[in-house]
Protein backbone atom coordinates (compact mmCIF):
# COMPACT_ATOMS: atom_id res chain seq x y z
CA UNK A 1 0.00 0.00 0.00
CA UNK A 2 3.10 2.17 1.10
CA UNK A 3 4.61 1.54 -2.19
CA UNK A 4 1.10 2.69 -4.43
CA UNK A 5 0.92 5.73 -2.12
CA UNK A 6 4.70 6.64 -3.17
CA UNK A 7 3.98 6.50 -6.91
CA UNK A 8 0.72 8.15 -6.65
CA UNK A 9 2.94 11.02 -4.92
CA UNK A 10 5.82 10.98 -7.34
CA UNK A 11 3.09 11.14 -10.60
CA UNK A 12 1.62 14.30 -9.44
CA UNK A 13 4.49 15.74 -8.37
CA UNK A 14 5.59 15.33 -11.88
CA UNK A 15 2.04 16.36 -13.17
CA UNK A 16 2.58 19.91 -10.93
CA UNK A 17 6.09 20.18 -12.89
CA UNK A 18 5.55 19.63 -16.28
CA UNK A 19 1.84 21.59 -16.39
CA UNK A 20 3.97 24.51 -15.84
CA UNK A 21 7.70 23.93 -17.09
CA UNK A 22 6.23 22.63 -20.41
CA UNK A 23 3.77 25.50 -21.34
CA UNK A 24 6.38 28.09 -20.22
CA UNK A 25 6.72 29.76 -23.50
CA UNK A 26 3.10 28.60 -25.20
CA UNK A 27 0.65 31.69 -25.64
CA UNK A 28 -1.53 30.46 -23.40
CA UNK A 29 0.44 30.07 -20.23
CA UNK A 30 0.71 27.33 -17.99
CA UNK A 31 -1.77 24.66 -16.70
CA UNK A 32 -2.04 26.63 -13.19
CA UNK A 33 -5.32 24.79 -11.79
CA UNK A 34 -4.11 21.57 -13.12
CA UNK A 35 -0.55 22.18 -11.66
CA UNK A 36 -2.22 23.55 -8.02
CA UNK A 37 -4.41 20.60 -7.76
CA UNK A 38 -1.53 18.24 -8.34
CA UNK A 39 0.55 19.76 -6.16
CA UNK A 40 -2.08 20.00 -3.45
CA UNK A 41 -2.57 15.70 -3.49
CA UNK A 42 1.31 15.16 -4.02
CA UNK A 43 1.82 17.39 -0.68
CA UNK A 44 -1.47 15.50 1.17
CA UNK A 45 -0.01 12.04 0.52
CA UNK A 46 3.56 13.36 1.33
CA UNK A 47 2.52 14.04 4.73
CA UNK A 48 0.84 11.15 4.90
CA UNK A 49 4.09 8.98 3.89
CA UNK A 50 6.49 10.93 6.32
CA UNK A 51 4.32 10.53 9.17
CA UNK A 52 4.43 7.17 8.46
CA UNK A 53 7.91 6.96 8.54
CA UNK A 54 8.88 9.34 10.99
CA UNK A 55 5.92 7.51 13.72
CA UNK A 56 6.22 3.79 12.18
CA UNK A 57 8.49 3.00 15.52
CA UNK A 58 9.29 3.57 18.84
CA UNK A 59 10.43 7.23 19.08
CA UNK A 60 10.45 9.34 15.84
CA UNK A 61 12.59 8.38 12.91
CA UNK A 62 14.90 11.44 12.03
CA UNK A 63 17.72 9.44 9.66
CA UNK A 64 18.64 12.50 6.91
CA UNK A 65 16.39 10.95 4.28
CA UNK A 66 13.46 11.78 6.43
CA UNK A 67 14.76 15.37 7.77
CA UNK A 68 15.36 15.65 3.93
CA UNK A 69 11.55 14.66 2.97
CA UNK A 70 10.30 17.25 5.77
CA UNK A 71 12.33 20.28 4.05
CA UNK A 72 11.59 19.29 0.48
CA UNK A 73 7.27 19.08 1.79
CA UNK A 74 7.75 22.57 4.05
CA UNK A 75 8.90 24.31 1.40
CA UNK A 76 6.64 23.19 -1.27
CA UNK A 77 4.21 23.79 0.86
CA UNK A 78 4.98 27.02 1.19
CA UNK A 79 5.64 27.79 -2.60
CA UNK A 80 1.76 26.14 -3.36
CA UNK A 81 0.71 28.75 -0.72
CA UNK A 82 2.00 31.33 -2.46
CA UNK A 83 1.39 30.30 -6.10
CA UNK A 84 -2.62 29.59 -4.91
CA UNK A 85 -2.80 33.07 -3.34
CA UNK A 86 -0.74 35.15 -6.50
CA UNK A 87 -1.50 32.33 -9.28
CA UNK A 88 2.64 32.46 -10.28
CA UNK A 89 3.37 28.94 -10.33
CA UNK A 90 7.08 30.07 -11.80
CA UNK A 91 8.86 28.36 -8.68
CA UNK A 92 6.87 25.17 -8.48
CA UNK A 93 8.11 23.14 -11.24
CA UNK A 94 11.58 23.43 -9.11
CA UNK A 95 10.18 22.46 -5.63
CA UNK A 96 7.39 19.40 -7.05
CA UNK A 97 10.54 18.34 -8.77
CA UNK A 98 12.61 18.23 -6.19
CA UNK A 99 10.32 16.81 -3.80
CA UNK A 100 9.11 13.86 -6.26
CA UNK A 101 13.79 13.46 -6.23
CA UNK A 102 12.83 12.95 -1.99
CA UNK A 103 9.95 10.91 -2.00
CA UNK A 104 12.17 8.64 -4.89
CA UNK A 105 14.56 8.31 -2.88
CA UNK A 106 13.13 7.67 0.78
CA UNK A 107 11.43 4.64 -1.08
CA UNK A 108 14.51 3.07 -2.52
CA UNK A 109 16.62 4.22 0.49
CA UNK A 110 15.07 3.34 4.00
CA UNK A 111 17.18 4.57 6.85
CA UNK A 112 16.43 4.65 10.74
CA UNK A 113 17.59 7.26 12.88
CA UNK A 114 15.52 6.59 16.05
CA UNK A 115 15.54 9.53 18.37
CA UNK A 116 13.02 10.90 21.39
CA UNK A 117 12.40 14.50 21.08
CA UNK A 118 9.42 14.41 22.48
CA UNK A 119 11.85 13.88 26.01
CA UNK A 120 13.81 17.24 25.05
CA UNK A 121 11.94 19.70 24.79
CA UNK A 122 15.05 22.01 24.41
CA UNK A 123 16.18 19.96 21.37
CA UNK A 124 12.67 19.32 19.31
CA UNK A 125 13.04 23.35 19.52
CA UNK A 126 16.34 23.68 18.45
CA UNK A 127 15.19 21.21 15.38
CA UNK A 128 12.67 23.34 14.89
CA UNK A 129 14.39 26.21 14.39
CA UNK A 130 16.75 24.91 12.24
CA UNK A 131 14.52 23.21 9.87
CA UNK A 132 12.36 26.67 9.64
CA UNK A 133 15.30 28.74 9.17
CA UNK A 134 16.58 26.19 6.76
CA UNK A 135 13.19 26.23 4.26
CA UNK A 136 12.80 30.03 4.95
CA UNK A 137 16.24 30.47 3.11
CA UNK A 138 15.92 28.02 0.85
CA UNK A 139 12.46 29.81 -0.62
CA UNK A 140 14.91 33.02 -0.59
CA UNK A 141 17.16 31.14 -2.41
CA UNK A 142 14.72 29.83 -5.36
CA UNK A 143 13.48 33.88 -5.34
CA UNK A 144 17.10 34.59 -6.01
CA UNK A 145 17.26 32.64 -8.95
CA UNK A 146 14.12 33.44 -10.19
CA UNK A 147 15.69 37.55 -10.31
CA UNK A 148 18.23 36.46 -11.63
CA UNK A 149 16.30 34.87 -14.62
CA UNK A 150 14.05 37.53 -14.37
CA UNK A 151 17.40 40.51 -14.43
CA UNK A 152 18.58 38.04 -17.36
CA UNK A 153 15.57 37.66 -19.49
CA UNK A 154 15.44 41.44 -18.91
CA UNK A 155 18.90 42.66 -20.50
CA UNK A 156 18.13 40.37 -23.19
CA UNK A 157 15.21 41.99 -24.08
CA UNK A 158 12.79 39.15 -23.44
CA UNK A 159 11.12 39.51 -20.59
CA UNK A 160 7.69 38.45 -22.08
CA UNK A 161 7.84 34.92 -21.14
CA UNK A 162 4.22 34.20 -19.31
CA UNK A 163 3.30 36.74 -17.80
CA UNK A 164 1.05 34.33 -15.48
CA UNK A 165 3.88 32.73 -14.14
CA UNK A 166 6.54 35.27 -14.03
CA UNK A 167 5.86 38.13 -11.02
CA UNK A 168 7.20 41.77 -11.46
CA UNK A 169 10.89 42.03 -10.65
CA UNK A 170 10.57 44.67 -8.01
CA UNK A 171 7.71 42.27 -6.14
CA UNK A 172 10.36 39.08 -6.32
CA UNK A 173 13.17 41.79 -5.05
CA UNK A 174 10.98 42.82 -1.69
CA UNK A 175 9.75 38.73 -1.71
CA UNK A 176 13.23 38.08 -1.44
CA UNK A 177 14.42 39.96 1.23
CA UNK A 178 11.92 39.71 3.68
CA UNK A 179 12.46 35.50 3.46
CA UNK A 180 16.04 36.49 4.22
CA UNK A 181 14.92 38.68 7.14
CA UNK A 182 12.89 36.00 8.45
CA UNK A 183 15.40 33.03 7.97
CA UNK A 184 17.79 34.57 9.60
CA UNK A 185 15.82 35.45 12.77
CA UNK A 186 14.78 31.94 12.75
CA UNK A 187 18.47 31.11 12.26
CA UNK A 188 18.90 33.24 15.16
CA UNK A 189 17.12 31.21 17.93
CA UNK A 190 18.27 28.08 16.30
CA UNK A 191 21.72 29.13 17.12
CA UNK A 192 20.56 31.09 20.39
CA UNK A 193 18.29 27.64 21.47
CA UNK A 194 21.76 25.62 20.35
CA UNK A 195 24.27 27.48 22.51
CA UNK A 196 21.83 28.05 25.74
CA UNK A 197 20.54 24.82 26.02
CA UNK A 198 22.81 22.25 24.47
CA UNK A 199 26.17 21.12 25.87
CA UNK A 200 27.45 19.48 22.37
CA UNK A 201 27.43 22.13 20.40
CA UNK A 202 31.40 22.65 20.73
CA UNK A 203 32.26 18.51 20.30
CA UNK A 204 34.29 17.36 17.69
CA UNK A 205 30.91 15.88 15.70
CA UNK A 206 29.19 18.89 16.09
CA UNK A 207 32.16 21.64 15.82
CA UNK A 208 31.42 21.67 12.04
CA UNK A 209 27.92 22.36 11.92
CA UNK A 210 28.49 25.34 14.83
CA UNK A 211 31.00 26.57 12.55
CA UNK A 212 28.76 26.84 9.14
CA UNK A 213 25.55 27.64 10.81
CA UNK A 214 27.85 30.78 12.62
CA UNK A 215 29.55 31.45 9.34
CA UNK A 216 25.88 31.57 7.36
CA UNK A 217 24.27 33.65 9.75
CA UNK A 218 27.19 36.27 10.10
CA UNK A 219 26.40 36.52 5.67
CA UNK A 220 23.13 36.80 5.88
CA UNK A 221 23.19 39.09 8.69
CA UNK A 222 25.89 41.45 6.75
CA UNK A 223 24.12 40.98 3.93
CA UNK A 224 20.57 42.47 5.17
CA UNK A 225 22.84 45.30 6.96
CA UNK A 226 24.97 46.24 3.97
CA UNK A 227 21.75 46.21 2.16
CA UNK A 228 19.66 48.68 4.03
CA UNK A 229 22.68 50.93 4.72
CA UNK A 230 24.04 51.12 1.26
CA UNK A 231 22.29 48.71 -1.17
CA UNK A 232 23.71 45.88 -3.11
CA UNK A 233 23.61 44.89 -6.62
CA UNK A 234 21.12 41.96 -7.45
CA UNK A 235 24.02 39.95 -8.51
CA UNK A 236 25.86 40.31 -5.37
CA UNK A 237 22.24 39.33 -3.22
CA UNK A 238 22.47 36.52 -5.81
CA UNK A 239 25.84 34.91 -5.12
CA UNK A 240 25.94 35.59 -1.21
CA UNK A 241 22.45 34.06 -1.11
CA UNK A 242 23.48 30.70 -3.25
CA UNK A 243 27.13 30.73 -0.73
CA UNK A 244 24.63 31.02 2.50
CA UNK A 245 22.33 28.03 1.22
CA UNK A 246 25.62 25.90 0.33
CA UNK A 247 26.84 26.44 3.75
CA UNK A 248 23.91 25.78 5.61
CA UNK A 249 23.26 22.58 3.50
CA UNK A 250 27.06 21.41 4.24
CA UNK A 251 26.47 22.08 8.09
CA UNK A 252 22.98 20.21 8.44
CA UNK A 253 23.25 17.72 6.13
CA UNK A 254 26.90 17.03 4.47
CA UNK A 255 28.39 14.65 7.29
CA UNK A 256 24.91 13.04 7.94
CA UNK A 257 24.80 12.29 3.88
CA UNK A 258 28.14 10.70 4.57
CA UNK A 259 27.42 8.80 8.12
CA UNK A 260 24.34 7.29 6.94
CA UNK A 261 24.39 7.00 2.86
CA UNK A 262 27.52 6.57 1.97
CA UNK A 263 28.93 4.66 4.91
CA UNK A 264 25.45 3.00 5.36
Amino acid sequence: MLIILNLICISLYIVAAVSVASRWFHKDGPLIKLSLLATAGAITLHLIILLNSILSGDGQNLSIINVGSITALMITAVIWLLSLRNQQTFLLPLVTGFSAITVFVASFTPGSVIMHIELRPSLMAHISFALLAYGCLSIAFLYALQLSFINRRLKQKKAVIIHSSLPPLMEVEQNLFRLLMLGTGLLTLSLASGFFFLENMFEQRQVHKTILTTLAWVMYAGMIVAHKRVGLKDNTIISLSVVGVILLTLAYFGSRIVKEVLMG
